[in-house]
This record gives C-alpha cells, sequence and structure tokens, in this order.
C-alpha cells in the first residue's frame, strides 16, 4: 500500500481531535468513516464541523462548493463498520489505556488484513497497544497537534515492532494532508510532550504558589519567550484532564519526581474546570470558545 492509494480512513472517535483530522483527511479527498459510541455522535460531530464551515464561508476563507464536497466525504458509521471499511485506522479517543487497548483488539479483529492501526496518543506506549493486536508492525503512533486543521506538525511515533514500510506510509499519509512529520522512538510523552508538559505544569505551581497571576504567567511566555500562547492557556485548550494524564505517565514510566502534577492542576480536573471544551479551566471561555477572562475560582 502506498500513501496515495489510502482512499478509505476510519477514525475512531468523534470529539476535537477526531473531527479535526476528519476535517483535513476529507479536504485532500479522502473518504473519513468517523466513529464514535454511537452513529449520532459521530453525525453531531460532523454537523458541528459543518457549522464551523459555513462561518469559513461566510467570511469568504472556503468555496461553499468546497465545503459540501469535504462534508460529503464524511460518513458517520458505526465503530464494526468503520474498521471493516478502512486503508487505515487512527484512534483518536481520550488518553485512557484500557479504551485504547480494547480498540486495538477490536480493530486487529474487524479491519482488513492490510490495513494499518495508527493511533493520536500523546503519551501511551505504542508498543503496549500494538501488543494488543496479532499485526504490531503495521501499528505506529500519528500524533497530530491541535487544533488539527492549523497546525502543521505530525509527530510519527515508532513501536518497537513497527516496521520501516509502516512508518514510511504514516510519513506518506501526514504529508498528503499537508503535514510536516518528525519521528520519535517509543517513550513516555514522545518528543513534544516530554518537553512541553514540564513546562505547562510548573506553570501551574507557579500559579499555586501564587508567584504570578493566570495573566502574568501567560504574558511572560508569550513576550518572555516568544511563545504565541502561554502555558496555562494552551493546557486550556489541550484539556486538563489529557494534561494531567500525560503528566501522570511521566512520572510513572520515568520514575522521576520532576514530572509529579501540581496539586492544583489536580483540583481543576476534580473540579470539572477542564478548558475550553467545558467552558472553564484557568481561564472562563463563552459559547463560541472565546476567552472571557481568568477563571477567578476561591476569590
Amino acid at each position: 500500500m502506498q500513501a496515495a492509494s489510502v482512499r478509505s480512513l476510519a477514525v475512531l472517535g468523534a470529539g476535537q481531535m477526531g473531527s479535526g483530522i476528519a476535517q483535513v483527511a476529507a479536504a485532500q479527498g479522502i473518504t473519513v468513516l468517523l466513529a464514535d459510541v454511537s452513529v449520532e455522535r459521530a453525525t453531531a460531530a460532523r454537523d458541528k464541523l459543518g457549522g464551523t464551515l459555513d462561518r469559513l464561508v461566510q467570511k469568504g476563507k472556503l468555496d461553499a462548493g468546497a465545503r459540501d464536497a469535504l462534508l460529503g466525504r464524511i460518513e458517520p458509521r458505526t465503530i464494526d463498520d468503520a474498521l471493516r471499511g478502512a486503508d487505515v485506522v487512527i484512534e483518536a479517543v481520550s488518553e485512557n489505556l484500557e479504551l485504547k487497548l480494547d480498540l486495538f483488539a477490536r480493530a486487529d479483529r474487524l479491519a482488513p488484513e492490510q490495513a494499518l492501526l495508527a493511533s493520536n496518543t500523546s503519551s501511551i506506549s505504542i508498543t503496549r497497544l500494538a501488543a494488543a493486536t496479532r499485526r504490531p508492525e503495521r501499528v505506529f503512533g500519528m500524533h497530530f497537534m491541535n487544533p488539527v486543521p492549523l497546525m502543521q506538525l505530525v509527530e510519527l511515533v515508532r513501536g518497537l515492532a513497527t516496521s520501516a514500510a509502516t512508518l514510511e506510509l504514516g510519513r506518506g499519509l501526514a504529508e498528503r494532508l499537508g503535514k510536516v512529520t518528525i519521528v520519535s522512538e517509543d517513550r513516555p510523552g514522545f518528543l513534544v510532550n516530554r518537553v512541553l508538559l514540564p513546562l505547562v505544569n510548573e506553570a501551574c505551581f507557579a500559579l499555586q504558589e501564587r508567584i504570578g497571576t493566570v495573566e502574568d504567567i501567560d504574558q511572560g511566555a508569550r513576550l518572555g519567550l516568544n511563545h504565541p500562547l502561554g502555558p496555562l492557556e494552551l493546557a486550556d485548550l489541550i484539556g486538563l484532564d489529557t494534561v494531567l494524564a500525560i503528566a501522570e505517565i511521566l512520572q510513572r514510566d520515568l520514575g522521576e519526581d520532576k514530572y509529579r502534577p501540581a496539586p492544583l492542576l489536580r483540583n481543576y480536573v476534580a473540579a470539572g474546570f477542564l478548558g475550553r471544551k467545558t467552558g472553564r479551566g484557568f481561564y472562563v471561555y463563552d459559547g463560541s470558545g472565546k476567552k472571557i477572562g481568568p477563571n477567578e475560582v476561591g476569590s
């Protein structure tokens, strides 16, 4: 199989990441079989994407015909139906090991023998996911950055048994989607999050210790480090539950206290302050996801 020959892509998980992957793939002429816990959830995700594309049409940034063609290539399916019809499977569910293991075992049973199985995981071992299948050489990591349509990078992750041919097909597919790739060995956090998470976690400690305000911490990173987003803004975009899950994996698998999640981060997640997706994290957001101001919790 060559990247140019991939005609159908099963995306498992119709949340923010899965919908973004579906969008960029459909824009390149690939039929996307979008699946979630129900067809209704997948249909709702496609409809939400349609609303986003409508706004681009209204702003003159997208042709109405291109919008209709793109949406027409996204087909809501059950998980089993999506797996049976896929050339490549990309799992894009939450960072839950047991859930991912179950999906990879299911994909191995149902997907065509030649299909490749990829995970969008940002921290979970590809080798461990591949071990749930009978085709570990055809399993790899394909970690997209958030938001998928805007971010250029895809981090390819090579599991212990991933073949060179599989990795090259993954690279070709990412490039077909207009992305730039880097390759990471299968280590906790891979490359991007191994570097990023200590920064975000330290920003949480700085806020917890009242060294500075939410706005001061983020302004310092934007203007002092030339980052487009401050670490707390970025955490809200990623989702604080996801940040916590990655930090816990880093601490557990690397065994170093420097990765210990800040208690404040744990408390925000326990309170349901997960960032943009819940309307409240380190900042408060309106219904469209626009930042209103800092979350004055406890004040």
